[in-house]
């Protein structure tokens, strides 16, 4: 060890011992905060501070009778105190000699599913706590999948409150036998099992006299010693791209992390999705140049050759590239509120890109529990499901057990922006490789122009009874009337045929409009001026049609009239059936319509005949 008076050399000591990501897991109680907060203690790395803060705190909030609550130095959140649980994820920095720690607390509730993912999604290694007196629980199942799912390749086994057993090794070997099995089936390579007391520091941070039987390592002196060699150092060169570096009109340079295999000055490159090649001429780590480069650095590239590179695009190396696909096989775990319906659009982040990515088919929900495989057509909070995923454009991608940072995403909320899914890559569709852009000679500005017309989508959506399907004729008719090729898709018509296989969940109606904005865009390309009347009462999927269209074909229009007006107008009785329980999620009644923000044409159907408002729409198109 250098001389403590030698700053320098201490604080490089300091800065390059080895790091352990890991996180605590498992049932609610059974001392996932107790050892962390032990282990704090143990390590001595606590400040004067905080050793006070958690003396108080202890004789306040704690569950020991004024002794030291080790838990409290956790349990941060003002509910958690109140409730005895932990809630949120808790992270913790603390070092030894030979390592330094990042520790995530997960919470063990089922309800928090989503916190403890977000905990494993870094993490090297999981500590499973496992309560002596219960053995193997649910939540022990549920979370030993969320490790496996998370790609953690080492596990230890704390089986705790060992002293509440009298040390007992036949309840330890009973414990293992049974995880032993469970770890085959989930396909965990790597478990160290250890007997322990966090409350008493039995094998935490020294082997306890308690149990001679036991002759393994310590919790700390496994942490310390266990080798994690990362997944990312297999392979060749991956680079997602973070960012432009041009300080100056003759430096151009290609930042990011290093998400596998090394760089070399000279070495071979292509860069994806776009397949142009170029050699390395550079490496800059900070402002020091050097030779080469390897995983897990932040680096800046340069390369022999001016070619067009952006964020999102991955630099690799030439004779090992990754995959370019744009439909994909994954692992999901929803983390929203409101559920995932397949065919709504979101935006979904790979590594540094971003892309437009739809679900398009959930083969099955994974019951978490059991790992069995449930038939589903929408995922909850929490859940987790097996998808197809579709991309706007394709992507350079690895599996998720290859590397984490090209495999893993999130899917984001187009509108909201919050993050509402994460998830893992497994394989690419290889179908989508064989799927290519065939060139049509006749395009459709040449369709349009034999019809001296352009190109337009007309959606009216509103209400059922708003009279969207009367003020769409009606402009229909007169459109023909004036020597203008047009198509007519109505909502009711089209279910007799194309969508007669869809009803009327949440589920059911996006698939529906997605359906709809294919068969109007393939209409648009023979140059037709198409009108669309869907109720389509969700914004998410008239955004989602609307994403189809050149800019200015697409013209919404909203047909606005109140609910008791269109509960008056209903002709097919169909409200008075909604209202006594007949007809489930019926729109205004028991599912939601979301009202258009921006519509190119708001019609006021409750003051106005529907001949004036079918006027107002000829003239937002010119015509009278």
């Amino acid at each position: 060890m250098s001389n403590p008076t030698d700053i320098a050399g201490y604080l490089k000591q300091h800065e390059e011992k080895p790091l352990l990501r890991f996180i605590t897991c498992g049932s609610v109680d059974d001392g996932k905060s107790t050892l962390i907060g032990r282990l704090l203690y143990d390590s001595k790395r606590l400040f004067d501070d905080q050793l006070a803060a958690l003396t108080a705190d202890s004789k306040r909030h704690g569950t020991r009778g004024g002794e030291i609550d080790y838990a409290l130095l956790l349990d941060g959140l003002a509910a958690e105190r109140e409730q005895g649980i932990t809630i949120d994820v808790a992270y913790r920095y603390f070092d030894t000699e030979r390592r330094k720690f990042i520790v995530a607390d997960c919470p063990g509730h089922e309800q928090y599913t989503r916190n403890m993912a977000t905990g494993a999604s870094t993490a090297d290694l999981a500590v499973v706590l496992v309560d002596a007196r219960k053995g193997l629980l649910t939540q022990t199942r549920r979370h030993s999948y969320i490790v496996s799912l998370l790609g953690i390749r080492h596990v230890v086994l704390a089986v705790n409150k060992m002293d509440l057993v009298d040390y007992d090794q036949r309840v330890f070997d009973e414990i293992v036998a049974g995880y032993r099995a469970l770890a085959a089936q989930l396909g965990i390579e790597r478990v160290t099992f250890i007997p322990l007391s966090a409350l008493n520091g039995d094998n935490l941070s020294a082997h306890s006299d308690a149990m001679p039987w036991y002759q393994g390592p310590s919790l700390l002196e496994h942490l310390e010693t266990v080798e994690v060699s990362a997944q990312d150092t297999r392979g060749g060169l991956r680079l997602p791209v973070q960012f432009v570096s041009r300080p100056h009109q003759n430096f151009r340079g290609f930042a990011g992390t290093i998400a596998a295999g090394n760089a070399n000055v000279g070495d071979e490159v292509v860069v994806l999705p776009a397949g142009r090649r170029s050699r390395v001429t550079a490496i800059f780590v900070g402002d020091s140049e050097t030779a080469s480069a390897r995983a897990g650095q932040a680096v800046t590239l340069t390369l022999a050759d001016e070619i067009d590179i952006s964020r999102g695009d991955v630099i690799a190396a030439a004779d090992d590239p990754p995959q370019v696909a744009d439909q994909f096989a994954a692992h999901l775990l929803w983390m929203d509120d409101a559920a995932l319906l397949p065919g709504r659009p979101y935006w979904l982040k790979l590594g540094t890109r971003t892309v437009a990515a739809t679900v398009s088919e959930i083969k099955h929900r994974i019951d978490v529990n059991t790992q069995e495989h449930l038939a589903a057509k929408r995922l909850e909070l929490n859940e987790v499901g097996y998808v197809n995923l579709s991309l706007d454009e394709p992507v350079a991608f690895a599996a998720y057990v290859e590397n984490r940072t090209l495999g893993g995403f999130i899917l984001i909320d187009r509108h909201s922006n919050n993050t509402v899914a994460a998830g893992t890559l497994d394989f690419a569709l290889r179908r989508a490789g064989n799927v290519h852009w065939q060139h049509l000679e006749v395009d459709k500005a040449a369709r349009a122009r034999i019809k001296g017309q352009p190109p337009r989508v007309l959606w009216f959506t509103g209400l059922s009874g708003a009279g969207k399907s009367t003020i769409a004729n009606l402009v229909d008719k007169r459109l023909h009337a004036l020597g203008y090729h047009t198509f007519l898709l109505d909502g009711d018509n089209v279910r007799h045929g194309l969508n007669r296989d869809l009803g009327f969940t949440d589920e059911d109606r996006v698939e529906n409009i997605r359906r709809v904005a294919e068969v109007a865009k393939l209409m648009t390309e023979a140059g037709l001026i198409v009108l669309v009347s869907f109720i389509s009462p969700f914004r998410a999927e008239r955004q989602m049609a609307r994403a189809r269209f050149e800019e200015g074909e697409f013209l919404e229009i909203f047909v606005d009239v109140p609910l008791e007006l269109a509960e008056q107008r209903d002709v097919k009785g169909l409200y008075r059936k909604a209202r006594a329980g007949q007809i489930p999620n019926f729109t205004g009644i028991d599912s939601p319509y979301e009202t258009p923000e921006h519509a190119e044409v708001h019609l006021d159907a409750g003051n106005h005949s529907p001949e004036k408002l079918a006027a107002q729409v000829l003239e937002k198109l010119g015509l009278k």
